[in-house]
């Protein structure tokens, strides 16, 4: 098994590298409606998932699947435009094979980004919330099975996952920028359902500001093969007893689309204080 990951890790690289010049320092995953949150790019390739051996494929509104590498705040970067997810039937080792792809691409670190609903009564739809810690609720693990030391340690800390530096940086940016960016705990849950009222109120009880159904896998991942890592969520919509709503996908793929121009922002400032 591992010397499969292996060999599907080193096909899907070279595919890759036989299409571009870029060498990524950073990587970025876009969640969903936020496509436009990296419109500063200047591109040089941009592959659909689809041709690169052994990537999964993108099936929900609002991903593009495809992967962007090109100069961004002249940084090289990789932009994983579209993610997977646990609730899509895909294994936990598919959900997190791209994050393994661009860190052997080199990048060192890695922007997340994604769409959530609101937990804590102070953030508002539209607004964005740095992720300093997050509470996993999914029952499978993508750490699960045999365990290659080229990528990572058996048993990773995680006392430390969310790159403070990174996390101050935003903070710092987007007090320069006007943008309210709120600091939070994220908690993922499997989905596809969206929480029923006695959950979302469950979720905020154990510690958390912020809801979704993706991002937790990626950063494990991540951090097991030593990325440092950033996450901003964009709140879509807001579970708390004080703003009742029924919830729907298109609902959460607009408000994120709102918010893009924030997002891009935000990340643009993180990118050019980066030595």
């Amino acid at each position: 098994m591992i010397e499969q990951l292996r060999r599907q890790l080193s096909e899907s690289v070279a595919y890759i590298r036989g299409r571009c010049t870029v060498r990524p320092q950073v990587a970025i995953v876009l969640g969903s409606g936020l496509g436009e949150a990296v419109a500063g790019l200047q591109a040089e390739a941009s592959i659909s998932y689809a041709d690169i051996p052994h990537f999964p494929v993108s099936t929900v509104e609002g991903h593009a699947g495809r992967l962007l590498l090109g100069t961004w705040a002249g940084k090289q970067v990789a932009v994983l435009s579209g993610r997977f997810h646990y609730y899509e039937g895909y294994s936990m080792q598919q959900v997190v094979y791209p994050i393994r792809v661009v860190r052997r691409l080199g990048a060192e670190l890695i922007l997340i980004t994604n769409a959530s609903g609101g937990l804590n009564p102070d953030i508002h739809t539209g607004e964005l919330m740095v992720v300093c810690d997050h509470i996993n609720l999914v029952s499978d693990h993508p750490l699960r099975g045999p365990n290659d030391e080229e990528l990572g340690p058996r048993f990773p800390d995680q006392h430390a996952v969310y790159d403070r530096a990174l996390m101050e940086a935003a903070l710092a940016v987007a007090k320069q920028q006007g943008i309210r960016l709120h600091q939070g705990v994220y908690v993922g849950v499997p989905g596809p359902t969206f929480e029923t009222p006695a959950e979302y109120r469950f979720l905020r009880l154990i510690g958390g500001d912020a809801v979704g159904m993706s991002t937790v896998p990626e950063v494990i991942a991540a951090h097991h093969m030593g990325m440092r890592i950033l996450c901003i969520s964009v709140i879509t919509d807001e579970g708390t007893t004080a703003v009742p709503q029924r919830v729907t996908h298109e609902e959460v793929v607009k408000a994120a689309q709102q918010a893009a121009p924030l997002m891009m922002k935000l990340m643009e400032g993180v990118l050019e204080s980066i030595e």
